[in-house]
C-alpha cells in the first residue's frame, strides 16, 4: 500500500458527476485535484448496507470540505452506470454535490494497494491529498467498519495549519510551540 509522502497516483476515469439528462458522466484525471486539497476516499461495492451511510456523511459535510479549500472524490471498482443508478435509487445519495469515479478497471485502486486480498474490492481507504498531489493523511478500515468523516475533517484542519498540533487537537486551538 503507497502511503503518506507519496505521490497520489495518476488515475482518469468515467465519474458521475450529476443526475441530470445528459450531464449525468464526466471522465475525470488528476487535473481536477492539481493545485487543491483533495479527499479520495474508497467504499467496497455500490447497493450495500455501510457505503451508503459513510457516502452520505461526506454528502452532508461537503460545504465543510469546500470552506477548506477541499475536493471531495468517492471512488469503487462499480462502474459508473451503477453509480448512477444507485444514486436514483438511495434517497440519501440523490443530492451528492461531489463525483462518484468509477475504478471498474481496479487500476487506481491496485495502484493504491487497497483492494481487499479475497473479496478485490476496495478496503475502506481514505486519502488526504496537499495541493502538490503528495499523499499528507491515510486511513483504512476493513470492509465491515465505517469512517469518521468528522476526523477526516479534523486531520485536513490540522494538516492545513502547516504547524505541530497535539492529540486531539481542533481546529481554533493552539498549536504546539517547540
Amino acid at each position: 500500500m503507497i502511503g503518506i509522502g507519496e505521490k497520489f497516483p495518476h488515475f482518469e476515469a468515467p465519474a458521475v458527476v450529476s443526475l441530470n439528462k445528459g450531464e449525468e458522466f464526466k471522465t475525470l484525471d488528476n487535473s481536477f485535484i492539481k493545485g487543491k486539497w483533495a479527499v479520495v476516499f474508497f467504499w467496497p461495492l455500490d447497493f450495500t448496507f455501510i457505503c451508503p451511510t459513510e457516502i452520505s456523511e461526506f454528502g452532508n459535510n461537503y460545504s465543510a470540505f469546500k470552506e477548506r479549500d477541499a475536493e471531495v472524490i468517492g471512488v469503487s471498482t462499480d462502474s459508473q452506470f451503477v453509480h448512477l443508478a444507485w444514486r436514483k435509487d438511495h434517497a440519501d445519495l440523490r443530492g451528492l454535490k461531489f463525483p462518484l469515479l468509477a475504478d471498474n478497471k481496479k487500476e487506481l485502486s491496485e495502484a493504491l494497494g487497497i483492494l481487499h486480498k479475497q473479496d478485490k474490492v476496495p478496503l475502506r481507504a481514505t486519502y488526504i491529498v496537499d495541493p502538490d498531489g503528495i499523499i499528507r493523511w491515510v486511513s483504512v478500515n476493513d470492509l465491515s467498519v465505517g469512517r469518521n468523516v468528522k476526523e477526516v475533517l479534523r486531520t485536513l484542519d490540522a494538516l492545513q495549519t502547516d504547524e505541530l498540533c497535539p492529540c486531539n487537537w481542533e481546529k481554533g486551538q493552539a498549536t504546539l510551540n517547540p
